[in-house]
């Protein structure tokens, strides 16, 4: 078995079994399966990720294996850790709030949400083609190079760009204001995340120094 099948069989399951958790954490608390606003966004979040991650593996393995890497840093490792148990909260309480009727989004917010969805993953595939090293775990690589063209010739992070949107707008696509609490929470931790992530570059990658003193955005040109 070669190292590319090997890494396929290695994602396939992974992926199978994070899908069923993020199924069952829209549709338990729901207790219901009439729910569409649920089954759009799962249908969205699923086919995205299968696309991402398939192509990569295929043109670009080792940008798939470094995204499995766990993180090291200790500060990184507490961020991620809180970041999963917020992405649950964000899926579990739009179920609640389905089950009890606690918001009231307008339909066209809601498929302004999913739309919103697709535009961050799409994003996050695109940089993904701009930057293979961008790894699971903090960390400099060997050969890697600051790379300053495409989205990083705007700002310093346009992955988390692309996951902006798809965490703020995953509440709504779902037709939950409640659930814009943990998302938001999940906001503040990417920051976090973010300023300990240049500080590590900055040290471990030649030219990131120069790169972050070029790029003043973090997220957004000419806000954040």
């Amino acid at each position: 078995m070669n190292t590319q099948t090997s890494l396929k069989i290695k994602v396939t399951v992974m992926l199978i079994v994070f899908f069923a958790l993020v199924f069952a954490a829209i549709f338990i608390p729901a207790q219901t399966l009439d729910y569409w606003s649920g089954w759009s966004y799962f249908a969205i979040f699923l086919i995205m990720t299968v696309i991402i991650t398939f192509y990569f593996i295929t043109v670009d393995p080792g940008l798939i294996e470094r995204r499995t890497k766990p993180e090291t840093e200790k500060i990184q490792k507490v961020v991620q850790s809180l970041n999963g148990l917020f992405f649950v909260l964000m899926l579990v309480i739009p179920g609640f709030d389905h089950h009890h009727h606690w918001s009231d989004v307008p339909k066209w917010l809601q498929v302004a949400g999913n739309f919103s969805v697709l535009l961050g993953f799409t994003i996050v595939f695109i940089v993904f083609k701009q930057n293979s090293y961008l790894a699971n775990n903090i960390a400099a690589y060997n050969n890697q190079i600051v790379i300053t063209t495409g989205f990083y010739a705007w700002v310093r992070h346009p992955m988390y760009s692309g996951a902006y949107l798809i965490i703020l707008f995953t509440p709504l696509a779902l037709g939950s204001f409640y659930g814009l609490l943990p998302a938001l929470v999940i906001s503040i931790l990417i920051i976090i995340r973010t300023l300990n992530e240049e500080k590590i570059l900055a040290r471990d990658l030649k030219g990131y120094q120069s790169y972050l003193e070029k790029i003043r955005y973090r997220f957004i040109p000419y806000i954040i």
